[in-house]
């Protein structure tokens, strides 16, 4: 049986400029950076958390499919996204609203990275 998510993949167009964003301006962690057979094997995750995120370099950047309005490829959780927002807009991380968006579920945000990748930041109601 399946036992854990290892890897999520984001294709960007520069991997530097990549994990530039990730790092300095969503906080992530930079945890593998490796040269492979097909290319740099370079990872990003939220720390303490096992998943990681595969910066992977693609000619023709995906973006993100289905327009605004979706979630993002990716959608990472925070405990006060209102504070965390303001860093990172303070960090100079675009988003596609001036301010977190509150939904039944909680509190939303969508960050976009250089190559138009956009990440889901939510927080989740508490009951």
């Amino acid at each position: 049986m399946l036992s854990n998510i290892m890897y999520a993949t984001v294709y960007v167009t520069d991997q530097d400029r990549a994990l530039e964003f990730y790092t300095e301006g969503l906080g992530l962690e930079k945890r593998i950076d490796v040269p492979g057979p097909d290319g740099r094997f370079l990872t990003v995750g939220v720390p303490d958390s096992p998943v990681e995120i595969i910066l992977w370099s693609s000619t023709a950047a995906a973006g993100q499919p289905g327009g605004a309005g979706g979630p993002g490829p990716l959608i990472l959780e925070s405990e006060d996204l209102r504070k965390d927002f303001e860093i990172m807009r303070r960090r100079g991380v675009t988003f596609e609203e001036s301010e977190p968006v509150d939904y039944p579920f909680g509190v939303r945000a969508e960050a976009v990275d250089p190559d138009g990748n956009r990440t889901s930041l939510r927080q989740q109601r508490k009951p």
